[in-house]
């Protein structure tokens, strides 16, 4: 039994979960970007959502494709 054997997840898995939280950081500075009051703009009520959902998608593929 090697090491490999212990880590749950893989090299794979880890690099989607670096990508899904990048994504994320990226939705919610969208989100207080927006120019307009308390975030009613298009960035706050549209774009930034839509990033931020494909961001937690991303990590819930992350977290349950198998590891190589």
């Amino acid at each position: 039994m090697n090491g490999k054997e212990l880590l749950p997840f893989g090299k794979k898995n880890y690099i989607l979960m670096l990508i899904g939280i990048g994504i994320l950081i990226l939705g919610f500075t969208l989100m207080s970007l927006d120019s307009e009051e308390y975030g009613f703009g298009f960035l706050g009520l549209t774009l930034g959502p839509i990033i931020v959902m494909i961001g937690f998608a991303v990590e819930f593929f992350a977290i349950l494709s198998k590891p190589e």
